[in-house]
């Protein structure tokens, strides 16, 4: 069980993040809904702990991630608004990064995502839906009970979303965890939503 307690992020002394909680079981598809500069990058961070709330917490089966955050980062798979691949190497080879202790092979990989007509092409030639695939490839070779997936349909054309949705589905019924900021509506059977309040202007920053 993953939950988030009561939190609370700031900036400047105003709040990004207002006593915001949730508990996501064994095959829960969160949706994290809200208008831009509502927090959900903010919240998604949190929960990966790359972020530290200014007040709350977040647990997994009880204990606080805060407590031991290398243990935490293995069990989570984050893809955020950045593809975090490696641009002068071909698709395979990014993917190949990730082959130890995954749950798939690449060659599997490549195929739920189709990616296979690019597999030996540098990332730096391919368009930005398919950057996002092999984003979304990498990450489900990931040996993680957690996804956290910001935004991951940005880029992806009807057919990519399809892939998004059969591969989310087949985690799910693993009995994981995704948590997803959307303002699109993507073919996931979530099974809860959070919908964050907008902030008045004066307090967005940027």
């Amino acid at each position: 069980m993953l939950c988030a307690e009561q939190i609370t992020v700031t900036r400047d002394g105003l709040p990004v993040l207002l006593r915001v909680g949730f508990s996501a079981g064994p095959a829960c598809a969160l949706r994290v809904s809200g208008p831009n500069g509502a927090g959900k990058s903010t919240l998604l961070r949190v929960i990966s702990g790359l972020k530290r709330p200014d007040g709350g917490r977040v647990t997994w089966q009880g204990e606080d991630i805060a407590l031991d955050f290398h243990a935490h980062a293995l069990r989570v798979a984050y893809l955020g608004h950045r593809d975090g691949l490696k641009p002068d190497l071909t698709v395979r080879e990014n993917l190949a990064i990730h082959r130890h202790h995954a749950r798939c092979d690449v060659t599997e990989a490549l195929a739920r995502l189709g990616l296979p007509p690019c597999a030996d092409v540098p990332v730096r030639q391919l368009s930005a839906g398919q950057k996002r695939r092999v984003a979304l490839a990498a990450l489900m070779m990931k040996d993680a009970p957690i996804w956290l997936l910001d935004e991951p349909h940005l880029g992806l054309d009807a057919a990519a979303l399809l892939r998004l949705g059969d591969v989310t589905r087949d985690h799910l019924r693993e009995g994981g965890i995704a948590i997803i900021t959307t303002h699109a509506e993507l073919p996931i059977p979530f099974t809860h939503i959070i919908t964050l309040p907008e902030r008045p202007a004066s307090w967005v920053a940027g």
